[in-house]
C-alpha cells in the first residue's frame, strides 16, 4: 500500500525475448526494472510492475485532431497492455515528470486491475472548440443523441463577444432544452469571468468550468455570481492541485470535474469523489479510445446522475487506436475496456524520435513513483 492509501497490484516479472532487443525500450528496461520494484517493495507497496512490464507491449502513437484544441493538432499517448488489459498513460507533454507520476498510477490501476463495470452505458457532452459560430453545426453532429455541450471559452486571441457568439450558437443548434457548460480552463481573473458570466447567463449554462486558476479566486468569483444561477465547477485546482479536495473544502466550487489519469485512475479518483462530497462529472484528459474506457469505468462508478461525462472526445480524432472506438451512440459510450488494432497502432506510430521520448519519460515518472 502507498504512504498516500493508493493500493498497488502485484504485477507478473516474467521476461520476455523482446526485451533484450537492442534499441530503446531494451536500454530502457535495463536501466532500472530490477531496482525500482526492489524500492517499491521495500516501502510497502506490494508490487508496481518494473519497467520492463510495463514496455513489453507497448507503442507510442500520434492521433491527429481534425481541429485544434487545447492549442495541438496531434495528440501524442503510450498505450501499453497489462494483465488486465490494454491501458494509457498520456500526460500533456508539457507537464513535468512529477506530475506525470499520477498517470502512470493511473495506467497500472486499469491495467493491472479487474474493474467491474457498474454500468452498460453512461451519457456523454458534445465538445465545441473555441471555432467560430459556422463551424459548430457540423461540430454538433459528430456527437448524435447527445442533449449536453461543453463549450470552451477564454481561448487565447479570441474575445468575450466571440464566445458569446459561440454559446449562442449552440444554443440555437441544440435547442432550450439542451444543457451548456463553459469552460475557460483557468483562463479568466475573477473581474473578466463575472463579466463574461454575466453575459453568457442568459443562455441558461449548466456551469462554468474552472473560470479562474485558483481556489481563492474560484471562492470569490462563487461569490460574486451568487446571484447569476451559474454555477462553478473546479477542474484544475482538482486534477493538477496536490491537494485535490482544497476546493470543496475551500467551499469554492458546486461541481468537481474529476478525470482517471490526472487523478492516479480509478481507484484513486472514486476516493476522492466520495469524499469531497460534492456532484461530480467525469471526463476526459483528450484520451485515446483505451483512456476514455478507463473515465468510462470510472463515470460508471462515480458520476452524479443527471449529468453527461465529458467522454465523447474521440469524435475529436482523425484515427484512434481501435476499430470500435469509444464514439457516441444515442448520447452515450459503453463502458468497456477498449481493444487495440495491431494494424491501427502502426499507423498511427510516432516517429521514432517521439518514441524514444516518451520511453525517455516513462523510465523517469516511474523510478519518481517508486521511490516517492
Amino acid at each position: 500500500m502507498h504512504a498516500s492509501g493508493l493500493p498497488w497490484r502485484s504485477a507478473p516479472r516474467k521476461r520476455r525475448e523482446r526485451w533484450t532487443r537492442d534499441g530503446p525500450r531494451a536500454a530502457c528496461a535495463a536501466s532500472v526494472a530490477g531496482p525500482v520494484a526492489d524500492t517499491a517493495r521495500a516501502r510497502g507497496w506490494g508490487v508496481l510492475p518494473d519497467l520492463a512490464d510495463l514496455i513489453a507491449d507497448a507503442h507510442v502513437v500520434a492521433l491527429p485532431m481534425r481541429v485544434r484544441f487545447r492549442g495541438i493538432t496531434v495528440r501524442e499517448a503510450l498505450v501499453l497492455r497489462g494483465p488486465a488489459g490494454w491501458t494509457e498513460f498520456s500526460p500533456f507533454v508539457e507537464y513535468e515528470d512529477r506530475e506525470a507520476t499520477a498517470w502512470l498510477r493511473s495506467a497500472v490501476d486499469f491495467g493491472w486491475t479487474e474493474h467491474d463495470p457498474a454500468a452498460d452505458t453512461v451519457p456523454v457532452n458534445a465538445t465545441v472548440p473555441a471555432v467560430g459560430p459556422d463551424a459548430v453545426a457540423d461540430l454538433l453532429a459528430r456527437y448524435p443523441g447527445c442533449t449536453t455541450a461543453k463549450v470552451k471559452v477564454a481561448e487565447p486571441g479570441t474575445s468575450i463577444e466571440d464566445d458569446v457568439a459561440r454559446v449562442a450558437e449552440v444554443r440555437r443548434v441544440m435547442g432550450p432544452d439542451a444543457a451548456i457548460r463553459v469552460d475557460a480552463n483557468g483562463l479568466w481573473s475573477v473581474d473578466q469571468a463575472v463579466e463574461a458570466l454575466e453575459r453568457l447567463a442568459p443562455f441558461r449554462l449548466q456551469y462554468a468550468e474552472q473560470p479562474c486558476r485558483s481556489v481563492p479566486e474560484l471562492a470569490e468569483l462563487r461569490r460574486r455570481v451568487a446571484g447569476l444561477g451559474v454555477p462553478v465547477a473546479a477542474d484544475e485546482s482538482v486534477r493538477r492541485a496536490s491537494d485535490p479536495l482544497a476546493v470543496a473544502r475551500a467551499g469554492a466550487a458546486d461541481v468537481l470535474v474529476v478525470k482517471a489519469q490526472p487523478l492516479g485512475g480509478v481507484t484513486a479518483a472514486r476516493a476522492i469523489v466520495a469524499e469531497a462530497g460534492l456532484p461530480c462529472v467525469v471526463s476526459s484528459a483528450l484520451d485515446t479510445s483505451v483512456g476514455l474506457g478507463t473515465g468510462a469505468f470510472l463515470a460508471a462508478a462515480a458520476m452524479t446522475p443527471g449529468y453527461a461525462a465529458g467522454l465523447g472526445t474521440a469524435a475529436m480524432f482523425e484515427s484512434d487506436v481501435t476499430a470500435t472506438p469509444l464514439l457516441p451512440v444515442d448520447g452515450r459510450v459503453p463502458v468497456r475496456r477498449t481493444e487495440v488494432s495491431r494494424e491501427l497502432l502502426e499507423r498511427n506510430a510516432a516517429s521514432p524520435e517521439r518514441t524514444a521520448w516518451w520511453l525517455a519519460r516513462l523510465e523517469r515518472v516511474h523510478a519518481l513513483l517508486a521511490g516517492a
